[in-house]
């Protein structure tokens, strides 16, 4: 009866070891999911003589602005700045790569005082901006609107830009309230100057769009990209952005399906437009994965995995960590489909660039080599029905990875716990919390499922006493609750829910574990009554609930 137990809760909890591994990715990465920098892409130009998009890239294809994705919601949250420079073409300056000054030829506006102050304010404020001195960026950008109306007048298009800038600004200070009115009045300007259908007046919708995005004004930004579409047209290669910010709308919305269509239009554009290959392209396909994982729709998860996974292989090969990652998130969903083979072989593969890429005690091995056992237990079920001797021998490298996984958790946890007890003073980062947690819940999921592994072999193997190994069970599920007490209590990794759910787990499974076996007439284990075992039961039950 515990076996069936344990064996359905196991099944039912595979998927989570994705979550598990994904919170120690930012440590072999360096990717943070909230990106900081006001890194500048480019620039647009409302000039009286010309509108030209300018970039510090040389793959320019068009000049309009394209503001970046929301930072909370992992979309792009790099500002755009907009900016009067009147050159000649976009060809004649495609070289140009750097963000500066350029050479105005119409003389009338050199002359200009005000203009001429327009542009020194939106230049300073521009570089104050880049070097994230945005105290002193605000107060150029607030110049530079006061100059914009004086010289060109009330209703130019160089207001639009001076107020698109400050928008910029206030949007990555998370000053919305500021930031919304003056996305408006830009917009506003660019209606009456060129009309509700222009490029430009798209543009600017896109932008207020992201603002509603972080506010989760879901109508709003939604109606923002749908204008921006009708403008570009909706086969445009720029749209694709727009297509996959509206897509993420629509999901949080709980429309799966209409963001499923968007995205993956997205996508087909961009493969279309020779971009297929692109890390642009890749995030949307990440993004489409979970839109079918939530939806259940395992084949789409799968396909659109292995497409992942080949451009990364293509493009960066094995010894990098996102080739790792994107080849582990593909075995899970193998795992998941019953294709175990093939997800075991992953794994291991994995396992190989990460031992080269990383020191040997890194969470991420710890994890990986937890991942191989459950697929090893997994096999060695199939394999039961037709081979005990293969069955066992299975189970005997699953044992030996769980014994890895649980020294490195251990290792990782004893550094940690250390460095958290020398910075009780004035706290522990949330980076070293993180990764405690993360080691807890592996060290935790490792015992756990070593006493699954024992009671299953000792099945396998027939033998004549019963519970010949159960102390050997209750001994993994003991060091369980120990580690627990031993690193979470004290160290306070304990106050995440997935830690406390992983010790629920490992309580119920002793408690059924004993349960049994007082009902055959075998001893109860020294350490804990199966009373004082249903009562803490209860008591992290009650924790758990309100999260």
């Amino acid at each position: 009866m515990f076996l069936r137990k344990a064996s359905t809760n196991f099944l039912s909890r595979i998927r989570l070891s994705s979550t598990i591994f994904s919170a120690s990715r930012a440590t072999a990465t360096n990717s943070s999911p909230i990106p900081l920098s006001g890194k500048l892409k480019g620039y647009y130009d409302y000039g009286s003589r010309g509108h030209t998009w300018r970039t510090n890239h040389k793959d320019l294809h068009l000049w309009i602005i394209l503001c970046g994705q929301a930072a909370i919601l992992g979309i792009n949250a790099e500002p755009v700045l907009a900016e009067d420079v009147s050159i000649k073409s976009t060809s004649e300056n495609e070289g140009d790569n750097v963000i500066g000054l350029h050479k105005i030829e119409d003389a009338s506006v050199i002359s200009n005082e005000h203009t001429s102050k327009w542009r020194i304010f939106t230049d300073n404020g521009r570089d104050f901006f880049l070097q994230g001195k945005l105290e002193q960026a605000e107060r150029f950008f607030l110049s530079a609107i006061q100059e914009a109306k004086e010289g060109f007048g009330e209703r130019d298009p160089h207001v639009a830009s001076a107020c698109n800038n400050l928008a910029e600004l206030y949007r990555l200070q998370k000053q919305l309230g500021k930031a919304e009115p003056l996305y408006l009045e830009a917009i506003k300007i660019l209606e009456e100057s060129f009309g509700p259908e222009d490029i430009r007046v798209g543009a600017a919708l896109h932008n207020l769009g992201q603002l509603y995005l972080i506010q989760r004004k879901l109508e709003e930004a939604h109606k923002c990209y749908k204008i921006k579409g009708r403008v570009l047209g909706y086969g445009h290669t720029d749209y694709a952005e727009t297509m996959y910010h509206l897509g993420v709308v629509l999901y949080l919305q709980g429309k799966e399906e209409d963001a499923e269509a968007l995205i993956q239009d997205s996508i087909r554009i961009l493969e279309d437009s020779g971009q297929g290959e692109s890390m642009i392209c890749i995030k949307r396909l990440r993004y489409l994965v979970k839109i079918y994982l939530k939806s259940g729709h395992l084949a789409d998860v799968e396909g659109s995995q292995r497409k992942i996974l080949r451009i990364m292989e293509l493009s960066k090969g094995w010894n990098s960590m996102e080739t790792v990652i994107a080849a582990e998130g593909l075995a899970l969903t193998l795992l998941s489909a019953g294709s175990l083979k093939e997800a075991q072989e992953l794994l291991e593969r994995c396992l190989d660039s990460r031992k080269s890429l990383l020191p040997e005690d890194h969470i991420q091995i710890g994890a990986n080599m937890l991942h191989i056992a459950r697929v090893e237990m997994l096999i060695s079920g199939h394999l039961r029905k037709t081979s005990s001797s293969e069955a066992i021998a299975e189970l005997n490298k699953a044992k030996d990875h769980l014994d890895s996984a649980t020294r490195v958790a251990r290792q990782v946890l004893n550094k940690l716990t250390k460095q958290i007890g020398n910075k009780q003073n004035y706290g522990a980062s949330e980076e070293i919390i993180r990764v405690g947690r993360t080691a807890l819940v592996i060290l935790l999921q490792s015992l756990d499922a070593l006493g699954l592994l024992v009671i299953t072999k000792q099945e396998l193997q027939e033998s004549s006493e019963r519970y010949s190994t159960i102390p050997e069970a209750e001994d993994a599920l003991f060091q369980c609750l120990f580690a627990y007490k031993e690193f979470g209590t004290e160290s306070s990794l304990s106050d995440s829910p997935e830690v406390k759910a992983e010790y629920l787990s490992c309580l119920k499974h002793l408690s059924s574990l004993i349960g049994n076996a007082t009902a055959d007439g075998t001893p109860q284990p020294r350490g804990a009554t199966l009373q004082e075992l249903k009562d803490e039961i209860k008591r992290v039950e009650i924790e758990i609930s309100p999260q």
